[in-house]
């Protein structure tokens, strides 16, 4: 996927991040959501967390998908981070990155069983 070969590293996702290109740095947040079980997830959530205010919306989007890639794959995230960012993602300027909130907050629901506020008819 994208700069990401079969076997990456957390050096491979550093390199990346130190990079800082926005095209290979979308893919970032779903390479390490998706293996958060992996890896260690509170680095994969820290990485989510920290692109998660990103420039780029495409980032930005990916980033909170990550962290719903993290609530489904490790079953464990941390809410009094993750809440917060989904929800400012619900109200962002891009759909792209509303959509992908609407998503991370539902994996929340379903598989953490919380509501994030701003979600359907949660306020």
């Amino acid at each position: 996927m994208g700069p990401f070969t079969e076997g990456w590293t957390e050096k491979d996702v550093e390199a990346v991040i130190a990079k800082g290109d926005p095209s290979d740095l979308l893919y970032v947040p779903i390479v390490v959501g998706m293996n958060a079980p992996d890896c260690e997830r509170e680095w994969a959530e820290e990485i989510c967390f920290k692109l998660a205010s990103h420039p780029n919306f495409n980032v930005r989007g990916n980033a909170i998908l990550g962290l719903g890639h993290i609530a489904r794959t490790c079953r464990a995230l941390n809410l009094e981070r993750a809440i917060p960012a989904i929800s400012r993602a619900l109200a962002d300027q891009d759909p792209y990155v509303r959509g992908h909130a609407d998503d991370a907050a539902s994996d929340l629901r379903i598989f953490l069983g919380v509501s994030v506020p701003g979600h359907g008819n949660n306020t």
